[in-house]
């Protein structure tokens, strides 16, 4: 296999988005990495969506940016941009390569402090439970007056793969 593991990203919700229709947005979320693509389903008429939905992507470089960008669904026109950001899952990763499988499940690993180099809104723990490295991300969008979202990720080992 030519690709190092898979990301899982749940995308939960998004938080006070910014209006594209007249009182309300349609809002939905894209996630791409190089040539994927994988988006989310349309929450009608909500600017603080709840979409609970779990993407995955394959990361072949670490170097190439996750790009979550939000969307307005319109039925006539293109769709309109409600923001973007940059998932940075170089933390998350470093973590993984420290090979803490022995913790003690909840043991939050790091913390990663909002800055101009990442999109976070608030401090992000990169936490071990159940066998997992997780991280909780509120992302602050970008090129938007407003908006967040919030989402979670988690590294996959596969077997077979170049692994980390």
């Amino acid at each position: 296999m030519d690709f190092l593991g898979l990301l899982r990203i749940r995308v939960r919700r998004g938080i006070n988005l910014a209006v594209r229709d007249t009182v309300s947005s349609d809002p939905y979320c894209v996630l791409s990495c190089g040539t994927q693509k994988v988006k989310t389903k349309v929450v009608r008429g909500n600017c603080n969506p709840v979409w609970n939905e779990e993407l995955t992507i394959y990361i072949k470089d670490l170097n190439v940016p996750i790009l979550l960008s939000v969307y307005d669904k319109d039925t006539f026109t293109g769709d309109d941009s409600m923001g973007n950001a940059q998932i940075d899952i170089k933390p998350l990763v470093e973590c993984l390569r420290m090979g803490l499988e022995s913790l003690p499940d909840g043991t939050k690993v790091d913390r990663v402090q909002p800055s101009r180099e990442n999109c976070l809104a608030d401090e992000s723990c990169i936490i071990w439970n159940q066998g997992k490295m997780t991280q909780d991300m509120i992302l602050r969008l970008k090129d938007v007056e407003c908006g967040e979202v919030d989402v979670q990720i988690e590294w996959i080992h596969l077997p077979g793969s170049k692994g980390l």
